[in-house]
């Protein structure tokens, strides 16, 4: 996971949730938060072409929706764990350092809008 500060100009990385308390998890930090939207990731193959994955995110995206009412929104995430490891040079998982990445491309493409 990965939260953005108050502006929606900055976003860090918030921890790792498991996949089988990610939506309980998920909303805990939405309500103690005062988030205003989700983004999930979407994976696509390296031309560009959506990959069996993105079913997955979709399908999450809509069981979030269901949970909370808040607006889903989804950002391409390519390379998102390569970029991570350039700045997490430490062992062990980099899943919040790529939510912080796939999150600030997020923030910085939708920032005039």
């Amino acid at each position: 996971m990965a939260i953005s500060d108050e502006n929606g100009e900055f976003a860090f990385p918030k921890g790792i949730v498991s996949t089988s308390d990610a939506v309980a998890e998920i909303a805990a930090l939405c309500e103690k938060e005062q988030v205003g939207g989700i983004v999930i990731g979407k994976s696509v193959a390296s031309n560009g072409m959506e990959n069996e994955i993105v079913g997955q995110a979709e399908a999450f995206g809509k069981k979030l929706s269901i949970g909370l009412s808040l607006p889903i929104f989804f950002q391409e995430e390519s390379f998102s764990t390569v970029e991570a490891h350039r700045y997490q040079v430490s062992a062990g998982k980099r899943d919040d350092s790529a939510a912080a990445i796939i999150l600030q491309r997020f923030l910085d493409i939708n920032k005039t809008k």
